[in-house]
């Protein structure tokens, strides 16, 4: 099953408080909104991704708990980006200060910032040219690293601002120490 891309602004614009109650009225579906509008309706990832999301998500929240200069997220928090897109990483990680200058308002709904780290787990419905502008997307707007994991062909994808994506084959670990200090992802894991 694909994701659904639904063009409403020809027949409806929703207000940000409206695409938040569109959600809550809709827990058992994950939406995501683009810049320009469009609803984006995601299925829900079948055992073996969500088993692995699962793996990604414990070490980055683990990590998190001991290291407690950021906070962590999984992949129900939905980020609006400085573009006006509503996104939904796998997993993603904010600095504690950037997080504690919103308010509380902002920390319930959907926070209206750009997590400084991002990670997107490719699943088997999901198209990699998608996947990829998303990451690049996540870039544009603030994030200042990503890694894009492909389980099928064993390939992650980093992306960091103004750098060129560089494309390891069947690493073992992925760390990045300007980003995230000490922490590192066992692919083992996830693979």
């Amino acid at each position: 099953m694909n994701a659904l891309t639904v063009n409403l602004q020809s027949v409806l614009e929703l207000t940000d408080e409206q695409f938040f109650n569109l959600c809550q009225a809709n827990r058992d579906l994950r939406f995501e909104r683009t810049a320009t509008g469009e609803l984006i309706i995601m299925p829900p990832t079948g055992g073996e991704t969500g088993n692995r999301n699962g793996r990604l998500n414990q070490q980055l929240f683990n990590w998190s708990d001991t290291d407690l200069t950021g906070i962590a997220f999984d992949s129900s928090t939905c980020f609006k980006l400085p573009n006006g897109a509503d996104r939904s990483p796998d997993a993603s990680w904010i600095k504690l200060e950037r997080w504690d200058a919103l308010t509380e308002e902002e920390k319930q709904k959907f926070p209206p910032i750009s997590p400084d780290f991002v990670i997107e787990l490719l699943s088997p419905s999901d198209s990699l040219k998608v996947a990829q502008e998303k990451m690049r997307e996540y870039i544009d707007n603030g994030v200042r690293l990503g890694w894009l994991i492909n389980r099928k062909s064993r390939q992650v994808e980093i992306y960091r601002s103004e750098k060129e994506v560089e494309v390891l084959e069947s690493p073992v670990t992925l760390s990045r120490e300007d980003v995230l200090n000490g922490f590192v992802l066992n692919l083992g894991l996830v693979w």
